[in-house]
């Protein structure tokens, strides 16, 4: 499984999990930074990446276009330390796994983890 990382997101969350042997990388690494949010979506897509975001608009997206593909990770978590979050996603990540490989909308919030899969 491969992170994307939206610009909502620190590019550290992304370095701390490929430290930790997941796949990951932030789209300030690979995109512009003014991307909308389609051209996100078309670069997962294309690329096998789950978008992970803290910005609603991508599983919103998801829902009216009926996609099940790319998966979407949501994180809904605010005022914890970074490792804390790093722990949560891969906790949520190894939890779902077959979910988001087929298509999902994971939200991870400080005490648990909901997955819907896709098309919403």
């Amino acid at each position: 499984m491969k992170l994307l990382f939206d610009m909502n997101l620190s590019p550290k969350l992304a370095d701390s999990l490929m430290a930790r042997g997941i796949e990951s990388v932030h789209w300030f690494r690979i995109g512009a930074p003014e991307a909308v949010d389609n051209e996100i979506i078309a670069y997962a897509l294309a690329n096998d990446y789950v978008i992970v975001t803290c910005d609603l608009d991508f599983s919103v997206i998801m829902s009216i276009s009926h996609g099940i593909k790319p998966s979407v990770v949501q994180i809904r978590v605010q005022g914890i330390q970074m490792d804390r979050v790093v722990d949560l996603i891969i906790l949520a990540i190894q939890q779902y796994t077959n979910e988001i490989e087929v298509g999902a909308v994971l939200t991870i919030d400080a005490k648990k983890a909901r997955m819907r899969l896709l098309p919403l």
